[in-house]
C-alpha cells in the first residue's frame, strides 16, 4: 500500500522524477485520444508528458517507464486493465467534471498553482450526483444496449450534444470534408 503521494517512479533501479500535475496528466490523456496517434506517438506522449527528464533516460528504460507512467496515470493499480466501453473523454467532458470537484475540494481548482494528479482523481471519484454523473450514466446505459427508461430518454434527447462523444477527425478527414465544402 502507498500511503504518499508519488513524486516520481522507480524503473530498473533509478529514481525518475515525474510530472504530478493534474493539468499535465490530462495533456497527457488527451494526447492519448488523438486519432492520427499510432502506438508509437502514445507511448511518447506518456514518456515525453511524465518524464522531464525524458531526453537523459537511456533507451533501454523506455518500456518499464512507460508501464510505471500507466501504473501511475491509473492510481498505482497494478490490475491488468479489463476491456470496458468508453465512458469519459477526458477534453470533451472537463467542464462538466470541474464544478462537482471544486464543490468536493471545496475550492476552485484551476486556481491552483499545483493539485496532485490522485488528489484530482479522488475528488473526481467522489463527485456523487451531478450533470457528469447522469452523462455518463446514460453513456453506461447506451454502450451495453439497455433500455433508457422515459425520464432518461427525454433528458438524452434534450442532452445529446452532452452525452455523445464529439467525432474527432484526422487532418486528412478534415482535408476532405473542407474539399467538399463542410467545415
Amino acid at each position: 500500500m502507498n500511503w504518499e503521494l508519488p513524486q516520481s517512479v522507480e524503473v530498473q533501479g533509478a529514481s525518475y522524477p515525474i510530472r504530478t500535475d493534474y493539468r499535465c496528466i490530462l495533456d497527457i490523456l488527451t494526447d492519448l485520444s488523438d486519432p492520427e496517434a499510432d502506438e508509437q506517438k502514445r507511448a511518447l506522449a506518456v514518456l515525453i508528458g511524465l518524464y522531464p527528464d525524458f531526453d537523459d533516460m537511456p533507451p533501454e528504460h523506455y518500456e518499464d517507464a512507460l508501464n510505471e507512467g500507466v501504473r501511475f496515470i491509473n492510481c498505482d493499480s497494478g490490475d491488468a486493465p479489463h476491456k470496458s466501453p468508453r465512458l469519459v473523454d477526458w477534453e470533451q467532458d472537463y467542464s462538466l467534471m470541474i464544478a462537482p470537484i471544486n464543490r468536493v475540494v471545496g475550492r476552485e481548482v484551476r486556481s491552483l498553482e499545483y493539485m496532485h494528479w490522485w488528489t484530482f482523481l479522488a475528488a473526481y471519484n467522489e463527485i456523487g450526483d451531478c450533470t457528469l454523473a447522469q452523462v455518463v450514466r446514460i453513456r453506461d446505459h447506451l454502450a451495453r444496449g439497455k433500455q433508457l427508461d422515459k425520464s432518461d430518454r427525454e433528458w438524452y434527447r434534450k442532452n445529446r450534444h452532452l452525452v455523445d462523444f464529439k467525432r474527432k477527425y484526422t487532418s486528412a478527414d478534415d482535408a476532405l470534408m473542407k474539399e467538399w465544402g463542410g467545415t
